[in-house]
């Protein structure tokens, strides 16, 4: 199953919705939003894009509660199950125990892909390219026996995303 990861989209609407782009024309089965929101254009995209998606309240994302019955808004951390997989989302990582398979976080701004006793720790890095000039964001594909990451990523003036491969075999 493949499942498209987007953090930190902040108020750039806009650039969420070329990262949702790509990952949804790279196959996206799933969206995954780990927090700061901040825009409702961005519940809007992630609602109308096609797919099940889930979102966690970022630190920024306080205003939003309004919205919790229109969109699929969870708080952190959540723990859910999808292709077999025991997943937990946060945005901010201070629930970092592993006792989940993967876990999805966003918060630092960084992309981070690490694969440490059988759990993937993943931050697809920010999608509002606010502290540094790139745009990133992540796809998981989840098989059977590994864990697949691509990170996309791009400087926030350039049109096409240049991607990095990250390949762990799951410990079943």
């Amino acid at each position: 199953m493949k499942i498209g990861i987007i953090s930190d989209t902040h108020s750039k609407f806009h650039m969420a919705e070329v990262a949702l782009e790509i990952l949804l024309n790279e196959g996206a089965e799933f969206i995954v939003h780990a927090g700061d929101i901040v825009e409702v254009q961005t519940l809007e995209l992630l609602k109308n894009c096609g797919k099940r998606y889930i979102a966690v309240y970022g630190n920024n994302d306080a205003h939003l509660i309004t919205y919790q019955n229109d969109y699929n808004l969870v708080q952190e951390p959540y723990y859910f199950k999808l292709a077999d997989t025991k997943f937990k989302l946060m945005h901010v990582p201070f629930h970092m125990s592993p006792d989940a398979e993967v876990i999805l976080f966003g918060h630092t701004h960084i992309f981070e892909s690490e694969f440490k006793k059988g759990t993937l720790f993943l931050n697809p890095g920010e999608v509002c390219a606010r502290d540094k000039p790139v745009s990133s964001c992540v796809m998981l594909e989840v098989a059977e026996s590994s864990f697949e990451v691509t990170h996309y990523f791009r400087n926030k003036n350039t049109p096409t995303f240049d991607t990095k491969k990250f390949s762990y075999e799951r410990e079943k």
